[in-house]
């Protein structure tokens, strides 16, 4: 008799490919009901556990003292210009009012709103977990840089350094790289690094050699 080997999976592995398929039945309407859950509470609330503690332990979370999760709530579409009655006193070409997108993605907003909230809390990271006509919801992971636990754990302390300080203000979190292009490499990305200012600062700076 031929045997097949089959490779068994983890509940972690089990629980990614379930998320993988989010128009399945099981999913369809776990997130149906989760979006309703979801638009009963505040727009930025703590919550006990991770949502999909498969994909937060990827991002770096672990379920120890010092880590905490918030979902954030997030108006979805683009970016309105808040000019009165529309009128934008320039050229016809810069007079759009209503078709803008915002420059960085619902995620780093979703950071930031949080980041702000708690501001003695560090931004890890942050991760997709459902969605509605109106709405985007996300979990973000929060890490206490005071905590005892944290300040022993040489895995995770880096973030306790001071210059960790909002990282999501700043675009270094994961989500943050990716809006200023730096999660891509190669041919096309020669203008994001260190970044695109900064490319353009060194493009259009003229450098004379002291003459000795």
């Amino acid at each position: 008799i031929l045997q097949i080997p089959t490779a068994t999976m983890g509940a972690y592995k089990y629980l990614e490919e379930l998320w993988k398929k989010k128009q399945s039945d099981v999913l369809r309407f776990l997130l149906r009901v989760r979006a309703w859950e979801y638009r009963q509470l505040p727009g930025i609330h703590r919550i006990s556990r991770p949502t999909r503690p498969d994909k937060a332990r990827r991002l770096g979370y672990k379920a120890k003292q010092g880590f905490v999760v918030y979902r954030v709530r997030v108006r979805r579409g683009g970016r309105k210009r808040p000019n009165p009655k529309g009128i934008i006193y320039g050229k016809p070409a810069g007079a759009g009012i209503n078709q803008l997108k915002f420059q960085r993605n619902l995620r780093s907003v979703a950071e930031e709103r949080v980041g702000r909230r708690l501001g003695s809390l560090r931004v890890l990271n942050s991760y997709w977990v459902n969605q509605d006509a109106t709405y985007k919801w996300f979990e973000v992971i929060l890490v206490d840089p005071s905590h005892p636990t944290i300040r022993a754990d040489p895995r995770i302390n880096w973030i306790c350094k001071t210059v960790m300080k909002h990282r999501e203000l700043r675009g270094l979190t994961s989500a943050g790289r990716h809006h200023r292009g730096l999660l891509l490499k190669g041919v096309g990305t020669e203008k994001h690094r260190p970044s695109r200012r900064a490319v353009w600062k060194r493009n259009n700076k003229v450098q004379f050699h002291r003459f000795r």
